[in-house]
């Protein structure tokens, strides 16, 4: 069955083009442009993943992603013209999954859909790849290895967003969720240690350097 995307945007041009370029991808979708209408839709209809404008009529979309997660864990990715560190830390930690700023590529878009998909059931694409969360651990072709919380967590956040690069400052706001203030270096060197210990286990290279942007999860 394909997957069904709520386009919450009130901007009819942008959500048309947005809606053709997921459809081009089997994707099906469906339009809101007034926030009241969004909750009683979600709850009734059950979207595979939530695109999410912050400047809506009727209700913003701060308020409808704190609503949203008192019942469900769809994916929820803001797309937004507000750039500031603030609203960008704000959009991640009342709920939000991903957060995009315009003007933005919609080839773009669709990857960052289809990243929260494969997020969201990754066993269906590195079934000899495990993150055990009760654990803190990694498993790979059956093999065990124990983390640090601040290792697993990086991993997680990485092996979570597979194909895509994340800068230092992504990794920061995802995965500390505490927002404490750390540098590049201290990224880096924890990226090194997850790298040396996955290395132990399988001689591929699982996490890749993306000089000038940041690190990329690659499955075999």
């Amino acid at each position: 069955m394909n997957k069904h995307i709520l386009i919450v945007e009130d901007e009819p041009a942008l959500a048309e083009l947005m809606a053709q370029y997921l459809r081009k991808a089997d994707f099906l979708t469906t339009i809101i442009e007034d926030g009241s209408e969004v909750i009683p839709w979600v709850k009734t209809h059950q979207p595979d993943v939530v695109l999410m404008d912050l400047m809506l009529p009727g209700e913003d979309g701060i308020s409808l992603t704190k609503a949203i997660r008192e019942f469900s864990e769809v994916p929820i990715i803001i797309t937004t013209a507000k750039i500031s560190e603030i609203d960008r830390l704000l959009g991640l930690k009342i709920g939000a999954d991903d957060y995009v700023c315009k003007p933005y590529s919609p080839r773009e878009l669709v990857a960052r859909v289809q990243v929260q998909l494969r997020r969201n059931n990754p066993q269906q694409i590195r079934g000899d790849f495990v993150l055990n969360k009760s654990q803190i651990s990694v498993e790979i072709n059956q093999q065990s290895l124990q983390l640090t919380v601040v290792e697993f967590n990086l991993l997680k956040v990485l092996y979570q967003h597979a194909g895509q690069v994340l800068t230092r400052d992504q990794l920061m706001d995802l995965a500390y969720q505490d927002y404490r203030i750390i540098s590049d270096r201290t990224i880096d060197s924890h990226i090194k240690k997850i790298r040396k210990k996955l290395k132990s286990l399988d001689d591929y290279d699982y996490i890749q350097s993306i000089y000038g942007l940041g690190y990329q999860f690659v499955p075999k």
